[in-house]
């Protein structure tokens, strides 16, 4: 998995979590839509000036963006477990990934 796909995938969570949609993020960072959907997808790469925004905007370190294992503190005990299972999942390879999928779905079903 690259660092754009990475990078891409967080910001999408933390997007998610904060309840905001591509439109709403773009607009509080002076960005346009588009070019949130790009970064969330992976395929265009944000500058510094603008990941410092969307670290202050989403409240979570710049580092978190780029899956380096923080657990971004939160009061909820939902949200960090989520955040720590997320960084667990982010650093597995395809074929851990796709163990690990069997066996959440054994679990869950």
């Amino acid at each position: 998995m690259s660092l754009a796909t990475i990078f891409g995938s967080n910001l999408r969570h933390y997007r998610k979590a904060k309840k905001l949609t591509q439109d709403q993020l773009a607009e509080i960072v002076e960005l346009s839509s588009e070019m949130i959907s790009k970064v969330e997808r992976g395929i265009a790469a944000p500058s510094f000036a603008t990941v410092e925004k969307l670290s202050e905007v989403l409240e979570v370190p710049e580092v978190a963006f780029f899956g380096v294992g923080l657990v971004v503190a939160s009061d909820n005990a939902r949200m960090r477990q989520l955040s720590k299972i997320q960084t667990q999942l982010s650093r597995m390879n395809e074929d851990q990934l796709a163990r690990a999928s069997k066996l959440l779905s054994a679990l869950i079903d």
